[in-house]
């Protein structure tokens, strides 16, 4: 039986158990969105601006494991989108962006609304395609989801011309995929592995560094294992918070440029990196002539492409992070008189971190002014983990990645790799979507929050009850911070002297409002706020000239951490 292209998309997003979209209209969609009036098994968010659609369909797909999906029209609609698909690419995030296209016959015209989209986004999209053939729209969506959520995870972008919406084809779904450029390595070899657990087994001092790919590959439970069958600490890049769980006595807390002393100083020190998941940033290693020095180091990547890519690496291991640890682990298991003595062999160098540890933990000076470290440990201790937690960037996101505690996989969406501004609050919304009845609460800065402010509209509208906590300091914290620092106090752009006042506005979109200025508001404020059903603003007064500590200056390595 034929059916339009906008019936055979519907009926695609269905096969693939898609049941909600994060969407904005135009005239482009038409089609689609007249097909989407009958589907009322795929529930549609409909946001106030393209760049949260995509931020609400990554969260949507970091909080929930699935694949995100949104749909925008042409022209600008589809250009305010790049921002948000280069977040996902930079973060690894499966996510489906359908933008609609013009008329086939006029593209390449300069037709009214008419971009190259897959033009624009081809450096920052795992893959994407123009539909030219209303027969290959099934054939197309199946593949998009298949690269989108397989190998290392990605955005991939699908333009649909509305009149391949409108012609007509017979519907078949593929049961399979198949692209011969593209063959993910899942198993990791071997051969390697034994190399990297001999490697192990002669080391004195080392590091498990872990990353995102542990929680794309859902190998937490395999890390802790392997962690505590071998004793060996754990330190994780911002991506790879709550893949080991945060009070665990192992784990040192984030590394590199607002990590802990401990981690840096385990990885200076350590002669054996044990890298899962992670790509070896700037912001983790610091100065790369200098990370490691003393170390060897072992990397298991599911992309090639990262492993040698910043950071020379001893023994490679290409495959899944999960696949490998469950590997390590039954060989360690076979191998058991081998490693008998390990976990008392490298005894003295776990206490020498609980040691850095004790010495040097994440602090702060309660004195004068609300500190917001104050309340994002005030927001732990009231969840106990028990929340999805969303940041926006800047000092914000720093403070909630120190002081909260991340217990388990999926419950800290932020943007690590692009760092951007706005994207918190959308992804909280496309989280809240995902699990309805869940806590979810989004860490801003003032500055961050007014990027995607409009979508208050949004989660009134559909009765989302997220929280928002704006630790507002009145400037771009951050970078205030940084002109501090390295700029002899020239502020220069960053206060934010003229931001709204936050009550009126929740007030002004019907949704609830709260402020806190003192220290014994805290817990009574936050804890009405988080009881209540509504889309909550929460502005909270903090010290305004408050920094992020430790920090490794630009260009230095971790040893160089400036420290309160």
């Amino acid at each position: 039986m034929k059916k339009t292209g906008a019936q055979i998309f519907v009926e695609s997003l269905r096969k693939e158990g898609v049941n909600t979209i994060f969407c904005y209209p135009g005239g482009a969609t038409l089609n689609i969105t007249d097909e989407l009036h009958h589907a009322t098994d795929i529930k549609q968010i409909v946001v106030r601006h393209e760049q949260a659609a995509v931020h609400a369909s990554d969260g949507y797909a970091r909080a929930s494991g699935k694949v995100g999906v949104c749909l925008v029209t042409s022209g600008p609609g589809a250009t305010n989108t790049v921002t948000g698909i280069a977040t996902a690419y930079m973060d690894s995030i499966p996510i489906i962006v359908f933008s609609c296209q013009i008329n086939t016959a006029l593209i390449g015209n300069d037709a009214f609304q008419e971009a190259d989209i897959v033009g624009i986004t081809r450096p920052c999209t795992k893959h994407n395609y123009l539909v030219k053939d209303v027969k290959d729209l099934a054939r197309i969506i199946k593949e998009a989801f298949y690269i989108a959520r397989s190998g290392r995870p990605g955005p991939v972008l699908v333009d649909i011309p509305k009149d391949v919406t409108a012609n007509m084809a017979d519907f078949h779904y593929p049961e399979d995929v198949h692209i011969r450029s593209y063959r993910p390595t899942y198993v990791g070899h071997v051969g390697q592995i034994k190399k990297a657990l001999k490697l192990i087994a002669s080391s004195e001092r080392p590091v498990l560094y872990t990353g995102g790919g542990i929680i794309s590959s859902g190998a937490s439970k395999e890390l802790r294992r392997f962690s505590e069958m071998l004793s060996i600490p754990v330190t994780s890049t911002l991506m790879g918070l709550g893949g080991f769980p945060g009070d665990h006595p192992l784990f040192m807390g984030m590394l590199g440029m607002h990590g802990t002393y401990a981690a840096n100083m385990a990885v200076i020190e350590s002669d054996l990196i044990i890298a899962v998941g992670a790509r070896f940033d700037d912001r983790a290693t610091g100065k790369v002539d200098e990370f490691a020095p003393r170390a060897k180091i072992i990397h298991v990547d599911i992309d090639p492409t990262s492993i040698s890519k910043n950071i020379k690496v001893d023994v490679p291991i290409v495959g899944d992070s999960r696949n490998v640890l469950k590997k390590m682990i039954e060989l360690l298991e076979q191998e058991k008189e081998d490693f008998k003595d390990y976990p008392s062999k490298i005894a003295p160098w776990v206490e020498q971190i609980n040691k850095w540890m004790a010495s040097y933990p994440l602090t702060y000076n309660r004195t004068g002014l609300l500190k917001p470290q104050y309340v994002i440990e005030r927001i732990y201790e009231l969840t106990k983990g028990n929340a999805i937690i969303a940041t926006e960037v800047g000092q914000n996101q720093m403070w909630a990645a120190q002081f909260y505690k991340f217990i388990k996989p999926r419950t800290i969406l932020t943007s690590g790799g692009l760092g951007t501004m706005g994207y918190g609050f959308p992804a909280s919304i496309g989280a809240q979507v995902a699990f309805p009845d869940a806590l979810v609460i989004d860490i801003a800065g003032d500055g961050s929050i007014q990027m995607n402010i409009q979508e208050l509209a949004t989660a009134a509208q559909f009765n989302l009850p997220v929280k928002i906590v704006i630790l507002n300091n009145r400037y771009l914290g951050m970078v205030r911070q940084w002109q501090e620092l390295f700029y002899e106090r020239r502020y220069t752009w960053t206060p934010m002297d003229y931001a709204p006042d936050f009550l009126k506005l929740a007030e002004a979109y019907g949704v609830a409002g709260y402020r806190i200025e003192k220290e014994e508001e805290v817990d009574t404020v936050l804890k009405e706020a988080f009881m209540n059903k509504k889309t909550t603003i929460i502005d909270v007064r903090i010290d305004p000239y408050e920094c992020v500590y430790p920090i490794v200056p630009p260009g230095a390595s971790l040893k160089e951490m400036l420290i309160v």
